[in-house]
């Protein structure tokens, strides 16, 4: 992907990016929380993640094909190497969802009888297991958050840096 309506694909791509891995990350984390929230979520949930996990390679080639057609310079490059390295945090997000989606689903349904969907066969019963959902879903998701604020702020970097004047100049008046 190069072009759409004339602009570098990869700056309309990369807006995709930073919605939706902070939307899975908070829709994850709360999820894996309340399970009850998880279940309500449904396969909302995985599909979100999956939807979230495909477009960080779409903007990462898109990135790529741009950057093989601006003058690169060192920030260029460290965004492109930051770029490189959300997809494992992608990953991470949708594979937890889909666990976090498998286990509420199971825990909603009634063993021997009991129509609460906290018997013993709820996977979320044992705490330790719970404890450790958590606190990986907790991991993973500020690592992919903290992952993408990082690689927007050295493409911002890149693509503005040198790009303004700190001083208003002519024309819209003065905001002082």
């Amino acid at each position: 992907m190069s072009l759409v309506n004339g602009l570098p694909a990869h700056i309309l791509l990369v807006h995709f990016v930073i919605v939706l891995v902070p939307l899975t990350a908070l829709a994850l984390t709360v999820g894996v929380i309340r399970p009850t929230v998880a279940r309500r979520m449904g396969i909302a949930l995985p599909l979100l993640a999956l939807v979230t996990l495909l477009s960080v390679p779409l903007a990462t080639e898109a990135g790529e094909w741009l950057e093989r057609h601006v003058d690169g310079d060192a920030m260029v490059r460290r965004h492109a190497e930051l770029g490189d390295g959300l997809l494992p945090w992608a990953a991470g997000l949708f594979a937890l969802a889909v666990v976090v989606w498998w286990a509420a689903r199971r825990s909603g349904v009634p063993v021997n009888g009991s129509a609460s969907g906290t018997s013993h066969g709820n996977p979320w019963s044992a705490a330790p297991v719970r404890i450790a959902a958590v606190v990986l879903s907790l991991v993973v998701a500020a690592g992919a958050v903290v992952d993408v604020y990082r690689i927007g702020d050295s493409g911002a970097k890149a693509a503005w840096h040198d790009g303004f004047s700190t001083t208003a100049t002519g024309g819209h008046g003065d905001d002082d």
